[in-house]
């Protein structure tokens, strides 16, 4: 008698079992599924710009015929847009311009939204999303807009900042050539302290609230908490934020740029982003505008980099 009952004799043996496949194959077709489409527009979007940037900054326009008033060769250039642009005085000091701006903006903003963060999520905080909302409210603002906003405020005979300032015996000019830098930084701060604060108050919010009962049981005071339990934890999104700050002074743009009619203290070399700008579409010379672009590329990379090598090796040093 088989014992395999309800089949006959041998059936058992005569099935072929079923081909097994590569194991976890079905898995990695539907990962490179979901991670493909990604690749697709991150090739397209960024590495393409980039690429393209590189390749238009290694070529230059030469002109045949008398006078240079022949056809127009695209022919390789090497590096001379580079050395072109690294002679330009504007162009340097423009970089030299955002670095004193991020030095003295980044740790402003970055010690504003962690006050606000701190105090936001207090225990005696008290209409905390009413505060976190207007707090944030700016950065919902476009950069554009806000320089606009800020440019009212800061021309003479419409502000009434400058008005009150007169009245009470100060004579102000938000404008001037030793003010309009640290009038720009104003309305960055504004803009983006509220985005910052979020960050962190996201940060505060993944804390186990056990961690802070227990230092309050071992005596701690308020600020106790804050300075020994709540700003350690707060490291990572300090150095997350401080990183994105480093990257968007380098990229100063839009609010030079609005402020730019309002007064003769900004030219069309006041940051690296605007002589780029002007080189590309007032000047008509992209290549070497695609050189001052990549430029900017690897100080915004080495800056950044540099500031994350820094902290880590802080934190190993704590460690």
């Amino acid at each position: 008698m088989s014992g395999h009952s309800g089949l006959p004799a041998g059936a058992a043996t005569a099935r072929r079992p079923r081909r097994a496949g590569r194991p976890g194959g079905g898995n990695a077709r539907a990962a490179a599924g979901f991670v493909l489409p990604f690749l697709a527009v991150f090739a397209l979007c960024y590495l393409a710009p980039v690429c393209y940037a590189v390749w238009t900054s290694l070529r230059r326009i030469r002109r045949t015929g008398p006078l240079g008033l022949g056809t127009e060769h695209d022919t390789f250039a090497g590096l001379a847009n580079y050395a072109q642009a690294l002679a330009d005085d504007r162009f340097l000091t423009g970089f030299g311009r955002v670095l004193l701006f991020g030095a003295v903006q980044i740790p402003l903003m970055t010690l504003l939204a962690t006050v606000l963060a701190l105090l936001l999520e207090s225990a005696a905080a008290r209409w905390v999303t009413f505060f976190r909302s207007a707090f944030f409210l700016p950065y919902g603002v476009p950069g554009v807009i806000a320089s606009i906003l800020w440019g009212f405020l800061y021309v003479p005979g419409l502000s009434p900042l400058v008005r009150i300032a007169q009245e009470a015996g100060w004579n102000v000019d938000f404008l001037s050539r030793g003010s309009v830098l640290w009038s720009v930084a104003n309305i960055v701060t504004w803009q983006f302290t509220g985005y910052t604060m979020l960050v962190l108050i996201a940060q505060l919010k993944s804390v186990p609230g056990e961690l802070y009962e227990a230092a309050r049981i071992d005596g701690a005071s308020a600020w106790q908490v804050a300075r020994y339990v709540k700003l350690p934890l707060l490291r990572p999104a300090l150095v997350l934020t401080t990183v994105f700050s480093i990257i968007g002074t380098l990229q100063l743009f839009a609010e030079p740029m609005v402020l730019r009619p309002l007064t003769s203290s900004i030219d069309s070399g006041y940051t690296p982003n605007l002589h780029a700008y002007s080189e590309a579409f007032v000047g008509n010379n992209q290549h070497r505008a695609a050189a001052e672009a990549v430029l900017l590329a690897l100080v915004a990379c080495a800056a950044s980099f540099g500031f994350l090598r820094l902290v880590g090796g802080r934190g190993k040093e704590r460690g």
